[in-house]
């Protein structure tokens, strides 16, 4: 590669005698072959505090110096930065300094007087290493970005183990490793919280929804806080500390800071639960189904903020949030028809709960209040799957039962009807929605068909496209296809790029412009990475036993 192919070189010079140094430095003209000579040192002890700032990328260092001789100045360097690349310059012939040399990674080992011309071969010899070295680091870094989404999507998993108690103790220690999450305790908290923008559907695509993310993931960094993404169900926070008192008082601060982030925006609706602290990893469970149940509020109030779960009661954050009294003449059906567009099957009975305590804790035991609560209920849900959905009436009556006086004359079946008629009227609408996840997926199909030789495809294009969030869009691509998005475009585009090695004659950097990498060397490492071959190996194999 010439000097016009590649950035320029950093090269730093430790040399004790004087004149060897001025004249490695003065004869050479360094910037006209691409070098930056950023630095000289007379001893490996003052060269080493002045690599560690410049961070040079060739290090020509003679092996035979006070204070601190060249072996031990290169040991040093090579275990801080091993890409740093190293000529060692003596005047001693010493196999024994020879094979140390070699033993700590040093790249080249030359006898001194040496020339300019001689030197300079060496140094463009190292330059073309430490280019391909550099380019392997970035298309390395750019993959672990683009891969990105699966440790997400694994990261999810892994949460919701710990949230459900699904795995055993040393199951939850390897996952948290294997994905570099540090749990250690030994209290826990855990927050919920969901956000979106009154002007989109939960679902779709919200850029001020995903700056908002953004910030309050920087927030809870700050207090020492684990962000995990639930896609649709929000965003769960996991403090972890020393004492109950020191992680509640990290998530007063916490949430404070949110607040006052997110009050500044005019159409962000949010609502947060706060769970009930747990002393061993293996109870984040316990506080997990406390914060559930304070987040169930969501559904009961129009109003933004945060409420802590607790035995007692749930003591509201925000002062406004007046929800322990709520008079049965004031019953709002929109709280029912909130959790039917946006509840989970799996919160039904915590919301159901926390309906009825509002009202009173006696409040289902009331025959009168449970009949006038029950019936009002069918007709919601009645109106919603009718309406909302677009079911007709017919199948919602075969679907739904009506509530008899033998259910309603008793607390716990009329309970059992109430969770019942609503996760029905839940199924229908996930049917429905599994329909559009269909529809909406095979969109995002056929847009990667048609756009995935372009560079700039990516799953926050995608999403915009079909008007998803990225994290909904994702959850739902991997559920549909099997792949999550970027393995599915990666896979797509490796398929393009063997048809067209193996239909044409075209070179590998012409075909990773057509399949969408505008860096041939990330495709290189791409399709290496893939396949197990490159691309050469691959066409020759293929040529081969087509000539069979």
């Amino acid at each position: 590669m010439g000097v016009l192919g590649r950035v320029m070189m950093k090269v730093f010079l430790v040399e004790d005698e004087f004149v060897v140094r001025e004249g490695i430095k003065n004869n050479i003209n360094w910037e006209a072959h691409g070098y930056d000579f950023c630095g000289e040192a007379s001893d490996g002890e003052i060269a080493y505090s002045l690599i560690q700032k410049e961070q040079p990328d060739i290090v020509i260092t003679d092996i035979k110096m006070p204070f601190m001789d060249g072996l031990q100045l290169s040991r040093l360097i090579k275990a801080e930065y091993p890409w740093i690349e190293i000529i060692l310059l003596t005047g001693y012939e010493d196999f024994q300094y020879a094979r140390e040399a070699i033993r700590i990674g040093v790249s080249c080992y030359l006898s001194k007087p040496i020339s300019g011309d001689n030197l300079l071969k060496e140094v463009d010899a190292l330059a073309e290493k430490v280019e391909e070295k550099r380019q392997e680091r970035e298309v390395a870094l750019r993959y672990e970005a683009e891969m990105q989404e699966r440790t997400e999507l694994d990261k999810l998993e892994f949460f919701r183990n710990l949230l459900t108690g699904g795995k055993s103790f040393p199951e939850l220690l390897e996952g948290a490793k294997r994905l570099g999450i540090d749990i250690s305790g030994p209290y826990y908290n855990v927050v919920m919280l969901n956000l979106w923008s009154k002007r989109h559907d939960a679902f779709e695509y919200s850029g001020s929804v995903l700056e908002a993310e953004n910030k309050i993931r920087e927030i809870a960094g700050t207090e020492g806080a684990i962000f995990f993404d639930l896609n649709v169900e929000g965003i769960a926070l996991l403090f972890r500390g020393e004492s109950e008192a020191k992680i509640t008082e990290a998530i007063k601060r916490c949430v404070k800071k949110i607040e006052e982030f997110l009050n500044e925006y005019n159409n962000m609706r949010y609502f947060g639960g706060i769970g009930q602290c747990a002393g061993r990893i293996t109870e984040i469970p316990d506080s997990f189904n406390w914060a559930s149940r304070a987040y169930a509020h969501i559904y009961l109030t129009s109003d933004n903020g945060f409420l802590w779960g607790s035995e007692k009661e749930l003591h509201p954050v925000n002062e406004n949030l007046i929800l322990s009294e709520i008079d049965p003449k004031h019953i709002d059906r929109r709280h029912i028809k909130e959790f039917l567009r946006r509840g989970d099957e799996s919160e039904t009975e915590v919301f159901l709960e926390e309906f009825f305590n509002g009202m009173g804790k006696n409040a289902i035991k009331s025959t009168m209040l449970r009949q006038y609560i029950a019936m009002d209920l069918y007709f919601c849900v009645s109106d919603f799957v009718e309406s909302d959905l677009g079911v007709d009436r017919d199948k919602m009556d075969r679907a739904m039962a009506i509530p008899t006086p033998e259910i309603l004359a008793d607390e716990d079946r009329t309970r059992e009807y109430l969770v019942e008629t609503i996760k029905t009227a839940i199924g229908i609408r996930d049917n429905n929605y599994s329909g559009k996840y269909h529809d909406m997926v095979k969109d995002s199909l056929a847009y990667i068909d048609e756009h995935y030789s372009e560079d700039e495809l990516s799953l926050n294009s995608l999403a915009a496209h079909v008007n998803f969030s990225p994290n909904h869009l994702s959850a739902v691509f991997k559920q549909e296809t099997g792949q999550p998005f970027i393995k599915y475009l990666t896979d797509y585009r490796m398929e393009q790029a063997k048809r067209l090695l193996c239909t044409t004659s075209k070179k590998s950097n012409e075909i990773a412009l057509l399949v969408g990498y505008k860096d041939p060397h990330y495709f290189s490492y791409l399709f290496k990475k893939t396949q197990g071959v490159t691309t050469t190996q691959y066409r020759s194999g293929m040529q081969m036993e087509a000539a069979r």
